[in-house]
């Protein structure tokens, strides 16, 4: 780790309880920091993960909150101005940066950085991709958006060479609109795909093509950009923007990492790829495309094709990524699955159809993000969610801040499901959905609960009537 800021200095995370923020926070403590931070709501499982770290946190925002001897306040990308820290924080021009350039500066710089981007797969990828090296014995650093089994935590850093983040397109701060990997120093670069999302920052798809191209333009002559060959929005990014060694990865005959042979399986997937076969225990199109990934970066990385297969059988997955939360004594499955993208919904259900032949599968859906809140995808959700034998949809989260011209239409997609013949019940909240599958599921049924957020503890809440 760099000496920029020396070691034992004060962070003040504000925003912490983000699941970015929060794991950086804590491997910021675990490298010998002291790190305090505060969060408009403090819950489980953030607090008390950063409590079993020593780390105190303030509930809610207010500018007698901030302590006297912070070096540096990282302010997350959810805070804006009007906050009352943020206030008071540029009111005694105090030090300040983003998440992601307090990453660049103390943990980045002249590291080997592996940074996974895309609209889908980020995660999963990049969890792989950690896990790889890890079991390699490389000992690498790493920030992801998630808990990948096999590493137990978002972020960690340390004293190897390399690093494996997920990069998000989304902005950094408030007062530095950039993309987030923008800051990462990629040495590789790995593009999933690029499809439309973040409505309330990007105006358009060419927007979204236009700053990843600003990342691909990082990449260093000695680094090399991993693109999905399959993707026409990938590769245009880099014929417009690319000037580093490339390699694309997919089913194209045309592409230099070509993946062949795929079997699925209800455990587990095989194929083939650059000639060499490896069995990934997850399920999918969509996962066969994310190990490929992992695997051509890991052979980019130095690792060999009999580290990489070892490792692979031994992955464990990452929490909120169809992640089995509970079977009940009907044998009714719940999983949890952070899908809220039309695509990746759609994906998360085809492969779980494969897992679960037979059964009949409830799509639980909360729209919550700042696009799906919105109408962008008035047509593809209900498309996606249709994949499903039934469907339930929670009212739009935070509505008021919506204008009724701009946000999701619930009663339309009511009405478009079940004239496609699908059972499909709109309720308001969390105890309605509840109630309605206490009376709709049945033996052996598979719900299945998208959501980017808590959706109020409804899948405890579900076990526990089924």
């Amino acid at each position: 780790m760099s000496e920029i800021l020396e070691n034992g200095k004060h962070l003040y995370f504000m925003g912490i309880c983000g699941t970015a923020m929060g794991s950086v926070a804590a491997a910021f403590r675990d490298a010998g920091y002291r790190v305090t931070g505060s969060d408009a709501q403090v819950y489980d499982p953030m607090k008390s993960f950063l409590e079993s770290r020593g780390i105190e946190i303030l509930n809610g925002y207010k500018a007698e909150n901030l302590p006297d001897d912070v070096d540096l306040f990282v302010i997350g990308n959810a805070q804006s101005r009007g906050n009352p820290e943020v206030e008071e924080v540029m009111r005694r021009k105090l030090h300040y940066i983003s998440l992601p350039e307090l990453l660049r500066d103390q943990v980045l710089r002249g590291k080997r950085n592996f940074v996974v981007s895309g609209t889908h797969g980020k995660t999963t990828t990049a969890s792989l991709l950690a896990w790889l090296f890890e079991s390699a014995g490389k000992n690498p650093g790493f920030v992801i958006g998630g808990i990948p089994g096999n590493l137990g935590q978002g972020a960690r850093f340390t004293d190897s060479d390399i690093n494996v983040l997920e990069g998000d397109e989304y902005d950094s701060a408030f007062f530095d609109k950039r993309s987030k990997f923008i800051n990462y120093l990629p040495e590789v670069a790995i593009v999933n795909n690029i499809e439309f999302d973040h409505a309330d920052i990007f105006d358009d798809l060419n927007a979204i093509k236009r700053t990843f191209g600003h990342m691909v333009r990082l990449v260093p002559g000695n680094g090399m950009v991993l693109l999905n060959g399959d993707d026409r929005n990938c590769l245009d990014v880099f014929q417009a923007q690319g000037h580093s060694p490339m390699k694309r990865v997919g089913f194209a005959e045309n592409c230099e990492a070509r993946i062949t042979n795929v079997e699925y399986a209800p455990e587990s997937t095989t194929f083939e790829i650059e000639g060499e076969h490896y069995v990934l225990p997850l399920n999918g199109e969509f996962n066969v495309r994310n190990g490929a990934m992992a695997i051509t970066a890991a052979r980019f990385g130095g690792l060999s094709v009999d580290e990489i297969r070892a490792a692979l059988l031994a992955f464990s997955g990452i929490k909120r990524r169809q992640e089995v939360r509970g079977v009940t004594d009907r044998n009714i499955t719940v999983i949890d699955d952070f899908g809220h993208h039309p695509t990746a919904i759609r994906e998360a259900i085809t492969g779980l159809r494969r897992k679960y032949e037979g059964s009949r599968m409830w799509a639980i859906f909360e729209p919550r993000s700042n696009t799906t809140r919105r109408n962008v995808f008035q047509e593809a959700l209900p498309e996606a969610l249709g994949q499903a034998d039934a469907v339930c949809i929670a009212a739009v989260a935070r509505a008021d801040q919506l204008d009724v011209e701009e946000r999701l239409d619930t009663d339309l997609m009511m009405e478009t499901l079940r004239a496609g013949g699908k059972p499909a019940y709109y309720e308001p909240d969390v105890e309605a959905i509840v109630n309605r599958l206490s009376s709709e599921a049945e033996d052996g049924d598979v719900i299945i609960v998208f959501s980017n957020g808590g959706f109020g503890g409804i899948h405890e809440k579900l076990l526990n009537i089924l």
